[in-house]
């Protein structure tokens, strides 16, 4: 498993319209990426800081998105800046004694 970890400096806005780009339809895109597992959506009010963390399946799957065209329209909007895209593999064993929500790992506690 590979974790790809999104941040970026949001645009300078009042947070209610900030909020209003986040929509079901924007979230639901990313049911369709290939090897995606799950996305956690991030937001830093008081920094106007922005991201996700992104669980897939597979590097080739994390990689293909990383240089894929949702972050290449990120990497390329204008309101944003800061884009900073990092790539990691999984420390399973470690993940799986804190309880981390990776699939096919049971919970230490179980």
């Amino acid at each position: 498993m590979v974790i790809v970890q999104i941040n970026y400096r949001r645009p300078d806005m009042p947070q209610a319209e900030w909020d209003a780009r986040y929509t079901d339809d924007r979230a639901k895109q990313f049911l369709e990426v290939p090897g995606l597992l799950w996305k956690i959506w991030l937001d830093g009010t008081e920094e106007r800081r922005a991201g996700g963390v992104y669980m897939f399946a597979d590097r080739a799957s994390a990689e293909a998105y990383a240089a894929g065209p949702i972050v290449a329209r990120l990497r390329n909007n204008p309101e944003l800046s800061e884009v900073d895209v990092r790539v990691f593999d999984v420390r399973e064993r470690m993940s799986e004694i804190t309880r981390a929500p990776l699939p096919r790992l049971k919970a230490a506690a179980e």
